[in-house]
């Protein structure tokens, strides 16, 4: 609870996986993937419940065994790779039996993020009339260096004006990182979205931004988790 405002994490884990199968159950560090999301998200104080959205009763197993609640388990409607994260949401708020304020979405292919990540998206949304923020990081090369290729193999900038452009003189842009996703419930209900006029963002490093889709992202990951303290020292934020 911040400022009145009940706040709902909701860790969303479907079974099938076609870049990566078992993803969610794969091991990081010594801990199930789904259980990274859960654990981060227990270890925030502002947090009041924590759930789970899956179809496989090994994914809701091991969340429960991490401390989420599962009071439901998703239709297989909604477990294949057709379903979108609004639809998975809409229909766990709806399995609800009580309503909350904030809603903050944590997927488990983001398990890098610290509780401080959460913590401030959370706040930003409660202490603004923001309806959302999400987590983002700064891309590892500029849109503004992209270029089209039509069928003759002929280049044009993607954006006018940026191909030639010197790093020091480009825009900082930023890109959604899938790691934090806050939103107000009202708001979400009326619009089956996360981000809309007002949303605000929240900037976070790559090396805790891996999105892991694929078996070169999880390998990034192991990585990474091989040169920082494993545990809720590193989900906090210190």
């Amino acid at each position: 609870m911040i400022g009145g405002l009940s706040v709902l994490a909701l860790i969303t884990a479907r079974g099938g996986s076609k870049g990566l199968p078992g993803k969610n159950l794969r091991l990081l560090g010594g801990r199930p993937l789904v259980a990274w999301s859960v654990e981060q998200a227990r270890a925030s104080a502002l947090i009041d419940r924590v759930v789970i959205s899956s179809d496989d009763p090994e994914i809701i197993a091991r969340a429960v065994a991490a401390g989420a609640e599962a009071p439901f388990v998703r239709p297989a409607e909604l477990a294949d790779d057709r379903a979108s994260s609004a639809e998975v949401v809409s229909h766990a708020l709806a399995a609800l039996e009580r309503r909350y304020d904030l809603l903050v979405l944590l997927q488990p292919t983001s398990p890098l993020r610290s509780v401080a990540d959460i913590d401030a998206c959370i706040r930003r949304v409660a202490d603004s009339g923001a309806p959302s923020c999400i987590s983002l990081t700064e891309p590892a090369k500029s849109p503004w260096w992209m270029y089209h290729m039509d069928a003759a193999g002929r280049l044009a900038p993607l954006l006018e004006g940026g191909a030639a452009a010197r790093r020091q003189d480009l825009p900082p842009v930023y890109a959604p990182n899938g790691a934090v996703y806050v939103v107000r419930v009202p708001w979400f209900l009326d619009h089956r979205a996360f981000v809309g006029d007002g949303s605000l963002g929240h900037v976070m490093p790559p090396e805790r931004s891996i999105d892991i889709d694929t078996a070169l992202d999880f390998r990034l990951a192991e990585a990474i988790v091989a040169e920082i303290p494993i545990g809720l020292g590193y989900g906090n934020g210190s």
